[in-house]
């Protein structure tokens, strides 16, 4: 018979295959064995005929070692056969995934289907397998076995050996663990084994620098992340048991206190803090309880425990007036401590905690991966249990230093939260919050940082002064020079509304000698203001060409400016940094900063001041949509020039939807033209 083949032919049926060919004649020809005869194929080409002969020749010896090793009797002789499995494999001029995975999925049926085997033969079969695994990921239940004897034998040969190519393949090119997440159970396996060895830390130290590469620059992209990924599982499953045991899932803040029941839950109770004497300043070292009277302050910024002592409680009820005014200064002398909850890891979870907390600290150590792992851990991927856990948080501080130290922006920003009413690194290190146990070191650290930045410098003073006011002030109090900055950008940028408010941040200020210094710099400043709004001056101005940011900080020092209405810096050498200078000119309404160097970071200072802007040039300036967009809070422009800048249409539209008052636009040479 000819044409198409009426009825198949099962692989298992077929005795022999061989390629024929003619001589005179261009015809390709495969000749299959079957029983009762042979049956005849032919190819359009030679190329095609060799694909089916090799494919053919491959799917029979495929059932074949199915068969055999579906039964085994004697395990060298299923050794024997998965050798010649794996060469057989490797020597195949097929190209495909599962000429690999084939011989992968029979071992792994294999071995858990037996679960009687010795270490000897676990060991025998990992070897044999090995050059499969160079080029592909172990199947699932593969994996299972692989972290079996990860466990079983951390110190064998085969885990540095053979898991090691392994383990570096899956972190180079895995793209999700969600759909295989054995391969991240192998590999938390297998560092854990890593660890077990006589150099512990040293060894995984090593195999993360491997995984890094020896050049400056991971040329790897997806390392970083997956090694992140195994680290978070990890940590997770050394807090299950607590996580688990949760009745209906206490907030942080009542974990922190204890409170892991419903009915232990107190309600809110008022802050009750300590009003001291007038001299606490000088001798805060020698304070007694004989000296202190108590008072209750209602605050959103410092969460203290009450005391839940009865006599304590009698006494400090009995001297409390109903209409007294808590002294600010006074209260915050008495730094806020909060009791966490015990939690008591067993010995293998304090390992395994102990073990990945240090590869975060050595992730957080090179410059390349430091951006993409604080925004990674920016959304705090932690539970809850683990940040109420005080070694925890004590060991990740080093990370979080690591990010308040790095100037770059991208870094340090993400130690704010999210998005609002969120807690960040920055509200969980700072006074008061659950992981601060340095008095305050790493929260000026973080917003020395992040003010020198200029990220949002009046919103972020806002925010600190609404909810972390204490503690600047508190740690102004002993002397740190950053917090005593914040404080007089407070009051130089007229944050505190309240009058006593102020009166206490300048009492704060006049207590050290730093303090008293840098106030007094304030009040010369802001005299030198007044004079200059008294004497008036020029209402227009323009500097000549190629004039410096510093030739700008010069006249506007020399003279009388406090009328200046009429800004031109056009065709100047004026970079982001003369925005310090151009935010004290407090009648400024049309500014020229065509052609200049002035960019995102000094647009975002001008959006936060000079809300009384009406006409402002920014042709030709790099600007993008990054400082365009703050310009949103600017109401009062009514003439906006953004002609060849890096404006999107998106950005456009929002500017046109959020400014009311824009009638003149110039967006020529950009996308939204």
């Amino acid at each position: 018979p000819t044409g198409y083949m009426e009825n198949s032919i099962s692989y298992s049926a077929i005795e022999d295959v061989q390629l024929l060919s003619w001589e005179n004649a261009p015809k390709y020809c495969l000749q299959l064995t079957i029983p009762g005869g042979t049956v005849l194929l032919q190819a359009a080409n030679s190329y095609l005929r060799d694909q089916w002969f090799h494919s053919l020749q491959w799917k029979k010896k495929i059932y074949k070692y199915k068969k055999v090793l579906s039964n085994p009797s004697r395990w060298e002789v299923v050794l024997k056969e998965i050798r010649t499995l794996v060469d057989m494999a490797l020597t195949s001029p097929l190209q495909d995934d599962s000429i690999h995975q084939a011989p992968l999925e029979i071992v792994s049926k294999l071995l858990s289907e037996n679960n009687n085997l010795t270490t000897q033969d676990h060991e025998s079969i990992i070897v044999a397998i090995a050059p499969l695994l160079e080029n592909n990921h172990p199947p699932p239940d593969l994996c299972e076995f692989f972290c079996k004897h990860c466990r079983e034998r951390p110190r064998s040969m085969v885990v540095i050996e053979v898991f090691t190519p392994v383990v570096q393949r899956i972190l180079k090119h895995n793209m999700d663990f969600g759909k295989c997440p054995r391969l991240r159970l192998f590999t938390q396996e297998y560092i854990l084994a890593l660890n077990e060895l006589n150099a512990g830390m040293e060894v995984v130290k090593k195999f993360i620098q491997s995984m890094h590469g020896p050049t400056g620059q991971c040329p790897h992209p997806r390392v970083l992340p997956n090694l992140v990924a195994v680290c978070l599982a990890a940590i997770y499953s050394c807090y299950e048991e607590f996580i688990n045991s949760r009745d209906n899932s206490p907030s942080l803040k009542e974990i922190r206190n204890g409170c892991q029941q419903q009915c232990d839950r107190k309600p809110n109770l008022p802050l009750r803090l300590l009003h001291t004497s007038p001299d606490l300043v000088s001798q805060e070292a020698t304070l007694t309880e004989s000296r202190l009277k108590p008072v209750i302050v209602t605050s959103n910024e410092i969460h203290v425990e009450v005391e839940r002592n009865n006599t304590a409680n009698q006494k400090m009820t009995a001297n409390v007036g109903n209409d007294s005014e808590p002294n600010l200064i006074d209260c915050l002398m008495v730094s806020p401590t909060c009791s966490t909850m015990s939690i008591e890891l067993s010995a293998q979870a304090d390992r395994i905690l102990g073990c990945y907390v240090e590869i975060l600290k050595m992730l957080s150590d090179y410059d390349d991966w430091r951006p993409a792992l604080a925004s990674l851990l920016q959304p705090i991927p932690f539970p809850k249990e683990a940040l109420a856990h005080e070694k925890f948080t004590k060991e990740l501080k080093y990370v979080i230093q690591r990010f308040a130290e790095d100037p770059r922006q991208e870094v340090h920003s993400c130690l704010l939260s999210v998005r609002a009413g969120k807690d960040g690194w920055f509200q969980l290190y700072s006074p008061g919050g659950v992981a601060c146990d340095d008095d305050g070191e790493l929260f000026a650290s973080m917003v020395h940082i992040l003010m020198g930045s200029c990220y949002k410098t009046k919103k972020f003073l806002l925010s600190l002064a609404e909810n972390k006011l204490g503690p600047c002030m508190l740690l102004a109090l002993r002397g740190n020079q950053t917090m005593v900055e914040i404080l007089c950008l407070m009051l130089e940028y007229n944050i505190i509304d309240n009058n006593d408010t102020q009166l206490q941040i300048i009492s704060t200020l006049e207590s050290t000698d730093v303090g008293k210094r840098m106030y007094e710099q304030l009040c010369d400043r802001q005299r030198e203001l007044k004079e200059l709004q008294r004497k008036g001056g020029p209402t227009r101005l323009t500097l000549p060409s190629k004039s410096t940011d510093a030739d700008l900080a010069r006249l506007l020092s020399s003279g009388s400016f406090g009328n200046l209405e009429n800004l031109s810096l056009a065709f100047t050498n004026v970079t982001s940094a003369c925005a310090e200078h151009l935010i004290k000119l407090p009648s400024l309404k049309q500014l020229n900063l065509w052609s200049t160097q002035f960019g995102d970071a000094g647009l975002r200072l001008l959006s936060e001041h000079l809300t009384m802007l009406q006409v402002l040039n920014l042709c030709e300036t790099p600007v993008t949509d990054a400082g365009l967009l703050a310009l949103s809070s600017m109401k009062s422009l009514c003439s906006l020039n953004m002609n060849s800048t890096k404006l999107s249409a998106d950005t456009y539209e929002d500017l046109k939807a959020k400014l009311p008052n824009l009638k003149e636009v110039d967006v020529r040479y950009t996308e939204a033209w």
